[in-house]
């Protein structure tokens, strides 16, 4: 662990030396007078004998286990080796510390030889590999076989494996939803029976014993013609059987008398009388039609009717008729039901004799073999195209099994009326069968011998041949390098005007934008390469209109568009869609200020993508005929590929605004979020520092906006411009709180104190680094104090030194490092951090001293500054004063770097002036109540 240890500190000094040892070269650029010296040679090999020997030095000692003057000794020959190494490097001039500088010096150059060649490359992907010999054209000389080899003729074969899973019975599956279709159908069709059946009541609905079912169904449904007839002749075999009652008993009264057991036989059991009164009344009822006499069912029912009215009382027979006279009723009403349902439906499944007919007990058992029936031919399956007679002769099949047999007609008109094809072909089986059967056809082999002809010379060149001369390597392939060279001018005329772009709208992009800018554009080419025609123009827009704004977004998509049309073969209604999606990203993105806002976004892209290429589609015409639902499906398509790449990109965003050290918009709003855990802490522990952050801010933004800077970039880089002073609070006047001020009563030193007021730059830039803040943040922290010169301490300093002649005063000591602001919003920055100790002096709530900008302690103020207060300042003081603070800074040229004219300075001033009056407005002044008054209101 030692040992590990003990190298990465040793690799750590020697990375930091290198990189020390190249800003040097590169910075001031001191080898250059150099190059040709004859010594180079030996520095070079001076340099890397010092390198490796260190290195060697090193290992060899690693293992070494004594501690004590060996692990001093090891430690002082690294020292020495890292001695030896430095100065090899500050006296040697070498050839590689040129190159270095060199490169990074044309580093702009390189990145644009990068985007030709790369573009080129990946855009003109059809220009490599070429072939000389085409279809179609004339050969330009007889071509032979170079030797015998067999060939596959691949359209052959694929025309036999075509035919062959073209040849075969599709795969059929058993649709679930017909199934349950027909099932409801059945039920329903079943339903309306057991209605009609229930309005026609029970069936047999008197004792079969009594009266035959073949009786009853004639006794309910005959005619009322016939049910008179019925009534007729029952009453006249009444009448007839009561006067024979009557002589028989006149005649036999004395051995009735005698005898009563007889009289009793005789009333009781009159059977033996009932066939002559039958004939009787048959022969002598003149009255009865000839077709009524001659129908069975009448004379059947009539002999049961008269031969149970001998049985019973006429009492008990009339209320036989009277039930008999009921179901006549209800059975009416059945089939005026029956008509009903003829009338909706045009094909009549239900009739009278088929439905009525049946006993509850075939009925249920009809419906069961009804359902069984249609679970068997469903199982089955019925595809699609079955002639109509073979279902009849599966239904018939399956009726017989299961239906009664006198219930088979309407069980069959049942099943006929609901049943339908319920089999479809299984897509994914019949692809697999096809292509099962497919590749069980062997190649078609054709074999050449050597020597034979191939092609003659002038004769066209088939797709055949060209496959032959394919396989034998005989095509000729080249790289079409004139039209490579022609497409490289092509892009570099566009990635001239990419920067002639850049350059008119002053967007200073850094190599690193330009590197993502490249892969961005890469990204849609090399997607259409690989095959996929939905590419990433939605992602390209919305990343570069997020990252670098709408014009360089909307360039790069206008630039691309025509160059991918010249140099790839794509559609055109796929092109326009993709960059309509791309404009639309390019022109929204950056004013958007949330993740939801780009997610909506990505919608919008989509619609526009689908809606773009479905107009393009239907102005050729391609949208109608028999293609519109494949036109559709590729709109749908485009329309998911824009939101999907959307989503990839508000995916990628984080993770490229961190490698690319890019801010957006959204990013500045969750650095500016009070919640992040370096504001958090900057509140706590420097609460004065974190409120004069907080006004600095407003005077910032206020300015920035009425200027048309960054206004999210000025706002968080000012919240983190003061985040050093939490390396030591009480260091700072404004985290004092009223108490001793330490450099007056500890340090007593200024040139220890400037130190300490210098350090505040240094460690927040140590701070921001740990917590990952970007380049772009940073920079406030060093550019908003510039190279300004800490004036407190500096006068104090002088004043030891009139005192002290030994003391000499450098005023590089008590200045900032700097450097001074490179951008307009770091110089707002500056400005309103200089101008707000000032305006808080206004301040007559709070009489603090006013201090000296620069020296963060304070200084004593006059008695008639003390006493000031908003009251007593006019707007014309105000201004005058923060515009004789914006002159100093402007006379020590502290913006000369920053853009900012002298006429936006003045403007700065009023503006700094208006955010402050806002802030100290005027209030009511309430009236003083006596205390008698207010005790007695209180009581």
């Amino acid at each position: 662990m030692k040992t590990t240890e003990q190298f990465l500190q040793f690799f750590t000094q020697q990375l930091s030396y290198w990189r020390r040892w190249y800003i040097l070269l590169r910075r001031k650029g001191k080898l250059l007078g150099r190059i040709k010296s004859p010594k180079d040679s030996n520095h070079r090999k001076q340099f890397l004998k010092t390198i490796l020997r260190n290195i060697i030095l090193f290992f060899s000692k690693t293992n070494d286990k004594s501690v004590g003057v060996a692990s001093h000794r090891h430690r002082r020959k690294q020292e020495r080796a890292l001695k030896s190494m430095a100065n090899s490097a500050n006296t040697n001039s070498n050839i590689y510390g040129v190159g270095c500088n060199w490169l990074h010096e044309q580093r702009s150059f390189v990145i644009l030889a990068i985007a030709i060649v790369s573009l080129t490359g990946v855009i003109g992907n059809k220009l490599y590999n070429q072939t000389q010999l085409k279809i179609g054209n004339p050969a330009p000389q007889t071509i032979r076989a170079p030797y015998t080899d067999s060939i596959e003729d691949k359209k052959k074969t694929e025309t036999e494996r075509k035919a062959a899973s073209q040849g075969f019975v599709p795969v059929l599956a058993i649709d679930p939803e017909i199934n349950q279709q027909i099932n409801e159908n059945l039920q329903q069709l079943l339903d309306d029976g057991n209605e009609i059946r229930a309005i026609a009541g029970a069936f047999p609905f008197f004792d079969t014993v009594v009266l035959s079912k073949s009786s009853q169904r004639y006794l309910r449904s005959c005619s009322d013609s016939e049910w008179q007839a019925v009534l007729v002749a029952l009453e006249n075999h009444r009448n007839k059987y009561q006067k024979t009652i009557e002589r028989t008993t006149t005649s036999f009264r004395p051995s009735f008398i005698a005898a009563p057991n007889q009289i009793r036989e005789l009333s009781t059991t009159p059977s033996k009388f009932k066939s002559d009164f039958q004939t009787t009344e048959l022969e002598s009822d003149e009255t009865q039609p000839v077709d009524v006499l001659q129908n069975i069912d009448f004379t059947q029912a009539i002999k049961e009717l008269e031969a149970y009215q001998l049985t019973i009382s006429q009492t008990s027979f009339s209320s036989v008729i009277a039930q008999i006279s009921q179901v006549r009723q209800q059975y009416r009403l059945a089939t005026t039901k029956l008509l009903q349902l003829e009338s909706v439906s045009p094909e009549t499944i239900y009739e009278e004799s088929l439905l009525l007919d049946l006993s509850d007990i075939e009925w249920e058992n009809t419906q069961t073999g009804i359902h069984q029936s249609a679970e068997r031919i469903l199982t089955q399956g019925i595809a699609q195209g079955l002639p109509k007679n073979i279902l009849q002769d599966a239904v018939s099949l399956q009726v017989q099994t299961f239906v009664p047999e006198h219930a088979e007609p309407l069980a069959s008109k049942v099943l006929l009326a609901v049943l339908q094809p319920n089999l479809h072909q299984d897509e994914e089986q019949t692809a697999q069968k096809a292509q099962k059967v497919a590749a069980g056809v062997p190649p078609v082999m054709v074999n050449l011998r050597y020597g034979e002809t191939i092609v003659k010379k002038g004769e066209q060149i088939t797709a055949w041949d060209f496959e032959v001369l394919q396989h034998y390597r005989l095509v000729r392939r080249e790289i079409k390098w004139l039209e490579l060279v022609k497409l490289g001018c092509i892009i570099t005329i566009a990635i001239g005007i990419f920067v002639w772009v850049e350059g008119c709208i002053n967007c200073e992009l850094r190599q690193r934008d330009r590197f993502l800018v490249l892969l961005l554009a890469l990204s849609v080419p090399g997607v259409i390469v690989m095959g996929l025609p939905y590419t990433t123009w939605s992602a390209l827009g919305l990343l570069l209109g997020s990252f670098y704004g709408p014009i360089l977004g909307l360039t790069v998509v206008g630039l691309l568009a025509p160059i991918l049309a010249i140099g790839l073969d794509m559609s055109k209604a796929a092109l326009l869609a993709g960059v309509g999606g791309g404009i639309l990203g390019s022109c929204i993105a950056q004013r958007l200020r949330s993740r939801e806002e780009l997610a909506l976004l990505g919608v919008a892209i989509a619609l526009t993508q689908g809606g773009i290429y479905l107009i393009v589609k239907t102005l050729i015409g391609q949208a109608f005929g028999s293609t519109w639902y494949i036109v559709l499906q590729e709109a749908g398509l485009f329309a998911s590929s824009g939101f999907v790449w959307s989503v990839i990109a508000l995916g990628l965003s984080p993770y490229l605004e961190r490698l690319f050290d890019l801010v957006t918009p959204i990013r500045l709003a969750e650095l500016a979020n009070p919640n992040r855990p370096l504001l958090k802490r900057l509140a706590t522990e420097t609460p004065g520092t974190f409120q004069h952050t907080l006004f600095v801010a407003t005077l910032a933004e206020a300015a920035a906006k009425e200027l048309g800077c960054n206004v999210e970039l000025v706002r968080a880089g000012t919240l983190y411009h003061d985040i050093g002073k939490m390396h030591d609070p009480l260091g700072f006047i404004e985290n004092q709180m009223g108490g001793p001020n330490k450099h007056d009563t500890e340090i007593k030193d200024p040139w220890k104190s400037a130190e300490i007021i210098k350090k505040h730059v240094s460690e927040g830039l140590v701070m921001a680094r740990k917590h990952l803040l970007p380049t772009a943040i940073q920079a406030f922290i060093p550019e908003h104090q510039g190279t300004m010169l800490i004036a407190y301490f500096y006068h104090q300093a002088q004043q030891m030194a009139q005192e002290d002649p030994s003391l000499t005063v450098n005023e590089a000591d008590f200045r900032y490092n700097g450097p001074i602001p490179q951008s307009r919003e770091t110089g707002i920055v500056m400005l309103a951090d200089a101008c707000e100790a000032a305006l808080r002096s206004l301040e007559g709530s709070a009489k603090r001293p006013v201090p000296i900008k620069g020296s963060k302690v304070g200084a004593k103020s006059t008695e008639a500054e003390e006493k000031r207060s908003p009251k007593d300042v006019s707007t014309e003081q105000a201004l005058a004063m923060l515009n004789n603070i914006l002159r100093a800074r402007w006379q020590d040229n502290q913006l000369v770097d920053s853009g900012l004219t002298r006429e936006e300075m003045s403007k700065i001033a009023q503006i700094f002036v208006d955010v402050w009056q806002q802030f100290n407005h005027k209030r009511i002044a309430y009236p003083k109540l006596k205390a008698t008054t207010t005790v007695q209101n209180s009581l």
